[in-house]
């Protein structure tokens, strides 16, 4: 039981940036960026900052919450299940980066002027 409690507590931190940076991001008023390092579009480049922010926050959260079905396997049969859960958690992690990577190359083209 208590290993069950440890990895939904390492779950939990590890989710909760990313989830936190979505609520950040949706309650934005100015556009939001997603590269590190790089500039957030101008207001005056984003046809509808609220919609843009908003699914940009809306993003982040989901890709904070998907971390928890990864780790279902462990959570509910136990440990003998690890192996399952890893590879779960490594398709999230990686696939998501891309799968929001792309999401948010729609977004620019959706909302941002040329």
């Amino acid at each position: 039981m208590a290993e069950r409690i440890i990895t939904i507590v390492i779950i939990a931190i590890s989710a909760a940036p990313m989830i936190i940076l979505g609520i950040v991001q949706y309650n934005s008023k100015e556009p939001v960026g997603f590269w590190s390092g790089k500039e957030p579009p101008k207001s005056q480049q984003v046809t509808d900052v609220k919609a843009y922010n908003r699914r940009h926050g809306v993003m982040w959260i989901v890709y904070g919450l998907g971390f928890f079905p990864g780790f279902a396997p462990v959570i509910i049969w136990g440990e003998e299940f690890a192996l399952i859960a890893v590879a779960l958690f490594l398709i999230e992690c990686i696939g998501g980066i891309f799968v929001m990577i792309a999401y948010h190359n729609k977004l620019n083209r959706r909302y941002l002027k040329e």
